[in-house]
């Protein structure tokens, strides 16, 4: 590590949201059945929300039961790597313009089954992180 690196670094807003837009897949955290769930969910980032798709199901219900959610993406190279988390207020389009612009945001399904709804993660807090990897440190 270079003497003026440090191990950990806060990001900014704006560096979170670069961040996030680099990556597709993340976690969405909520709750199922009165449980904490985590579900894995392919993602774009659109007017600084996040937008996944989603079939009926645990993740519809528990985005429309439990409103607040906490969504999660990171990232690593060699030498380092990053976390983003954001506390927000997921959301189902319901307004034909919501609907069509969310189906322009070039989002589509990994997997071979249809995912007909919409979910867009409106945020309250966003927070991250840099890591820089190498040895444990003396201080």
């Amino acid at each position: 590590m270079l003497p003026d690196t440090k191990p950990v670094t806060i990001l900014s807003e704006s560096e979170c949201w670069r961040l996030l837009s680099t990556v597709s897949l993340g976690r969405l955290v909520t709750t199922a059945d009165g449980e904490p769930a985590i579900f894995p969910v392919n993602f774009v980032v659109q007017h600084r929300t996040i937008l996944f798709r989603t079939a009926e199901g645990t993740k519809l219900a528990g985005t429309a039961i439990n409103k607040q959610v906490l969504f999660e993406a990171d990232g690593h190279t060699l030498s380092e790597g990053w976390s983003v988390i954001m506390k927000g207020d997921a959301r189902t389009p319901h307004t034909d313009d919501d609907i069509h612009d969310a189906e322009h945001a070039g989002l589509h399904p990994w997997t071979a089954t249809p995912k007909p709804h919409f979910v867009r993660i409106r945020p309250l807090r966003i927070t991250g992180r840099r890591f820089t990897f190498g040895p444990e440190s003396a201080f």
